[in-house]
């Protein structure tokens, strides 16, 4: 895992935060994802599982739908997918099947994160795609919304 905490990439990670701001207020677990081409956010996600009720509306694939939709294209190795907290494995997987090029993460799940804690999907070299993964972008800030979300449910 890379330790690139670019300005663009701390930028994309306070309009991911914003968007799990959101699914907190629409009592969802506050988790927010951007993808960005370049430096632009060409999709927003947030979870909309309760919303829903799709147990796969997590924040990436939320997230990566609407970038494959932006963009014209289900491969999205130019993009770079950026999350609140570290994919799960379902997650993880559509990172693979939309070959993104790099995900970028805040607070690390280390009960089922699978881009480092857990599993690393995302560079098996096994996958006929990996992706660049950078970690920690925003980590204390990031946890803290889940921390202070699930303490307030208590």
């Amino acid at each position: 895992m890379a330790d690139d905490h670019s300005d663009l990439h701390h930028w994309a990670m306070g309009e991911a935060l914003a968007e799990a701001g959101l699914a907190a207020a629409e009592g969802e677990v506050p988790v927010g994802a951007v993808v960005l081409v370049g430096d632009e956010v060409v999709a927003r996600g947030r979870n909309r599982r309760e919303t829903t009720g799709d147990p796969t509306a997590h924040a990436e694939v939320v997230a990566l739908r609407s970038a494959a939709a932006a963009v014209g294209e289900r491969r999205l190795h130019r993009a770079t997918l950026v999350v609140t907290l570290e994919p799960c494995p379902m997650c993880a997987g559509a990172v693979w099947a939309a070959q993104v090029g790099t995900v970028v993460f805040g607070a690390a799940d280390l009960k089922a994160g699978a881009t480092g804690s857990l599993y690393n999907l995302a560079v098996d070299p096994r996958l006929n795609h990996t992706s660049r993964v950078v970690s920690g972008v925003r980590a204390q800030e990031c946890a803290a919304l889940l921390t202070t979300f699930f303490a307030d449910r208590r």
